[in-house]
């Protein structure tokens, strides 16, 4: 199935992000995951693919084994540093495993590394090549609180109109804390002819080590609110899980009331957190 073709319902949606193993690592714990994110009956399942393509092989495999599942699967292919040949054969082994949704991202630079000399430099470049290849579904990501790397956000909605008009069908956001930027964002992408499905990236905050390197990756200011939440708690593992997982929590039932019907959750390939939220939200996604 299609994920655009779930998306364009009004239904409520929830969908769960996963990250394969490093090369050269087993497949025993990710097929764990997999297995506990199915029990949750997920809409579909977004796996990851390391910087530069790295990873790309453990991507198909980890795909393959959502799609046993009977859930649709969602393959993460990046366009930094990847070759033509590369990106060849990660289409067919997409295709041959019937394989049809594709997120299709610049991906990050490699540290001290400033421009992207790939044969695919932007991700409206590999998007372009994707529906060359095939009938693919293709998604891309969008930064509510600007890319890290655009002068402004203007700036970088004019660039995301670009990937859009490539092709990209649905868009899903880098993790946000403040639904109201959210919403703001909202407006912005219409006014400026961006109206394709957006889904809501939520990441559930449950340990502390996690905080600092969350804020300086997704470039998100820390909400008061939330600040106090850490500041209380931070020292307190069981008591942090608890308030992320309510935190995560309110913040979708707020999407959803406001007419935000996507939900992504970033799992960090821990299935227990993304189970105790659609525990609280069980009745929303009935």
């Amino acid at each position: 199935m299609k994920i655009i073709d779930l998306l364009n319902t009004n239904n409520v949606t929830v969908s769960l992000e996963l990250f394969p193993p490093k090369p050269g690592v087993g497949f025993g714990d990710i097929k764990e995951v997999v297995a506990g994110c199915a029990e949750l009956a997920p809409s579909f399942m977004s796996v990851t693919c390391g910087a530069g393509g790295g990873g790309s092989q453990n991507t198909l495999e980890v795909v393959k084994e959502v799609e046993q599942y009977k859930i649709p699967a969602l393959a993460h292919l990046v366009a930094a540093g990847l070759k033509k040949e590369e990106v060849a054969s990660m289409l067919d082994g997409l295709k041959a495993a019937g394989i049809k949704n594709i997120m299709a991202l610049r991906g990050d630079l490699p540290e001290g590394v400033s421009e992207n000399t790939g044969y695919y430099k932007y991700a409206s470049d590999l998007i372009t090549e994707i529906h060359k290849s095939g009938d693919f579904c293709v998604g891309g990501g969008c930064y509510p609180e600007c890319h890290p790397e655009a002068e402004t956000l203007q700036k970088d909605i004019e660039h995301l109109k670009i990937k859009v008009d490539a092709g990209c069908q649905f868009l899903t956001t880098q993790m946000f804390f403040d639904n109201n930027i959210l919403y703001n964002y909202m407006y912005r992408l219409l006014k400026n002819g961006i109206d394709v499905p957006v889904v809501a990236g939520v990441m559930p905050v449950t340990n502390a080590k996690q905080i600092n390197r969350i804020f300086k990756l997704s470039g998100a200011p820390v909400p008061p609110r939330f600040k106090a939440i850490v500041d209380r708690f931070y020292s307190h593992p069981k008591a942090m899980r608890q308030a992320g997982i309510a935190y995560a929590t309110e913040q979708i039932f707020d999407l959803i009331a406001n007419g935000i019907n996507n939900i992504h959750i970033y799992t960090m390939n821990r299935p227990r957190n993304a189970k105790s939220i659609m525990d609280n939200l069980s009745e929303v996604f009935r």
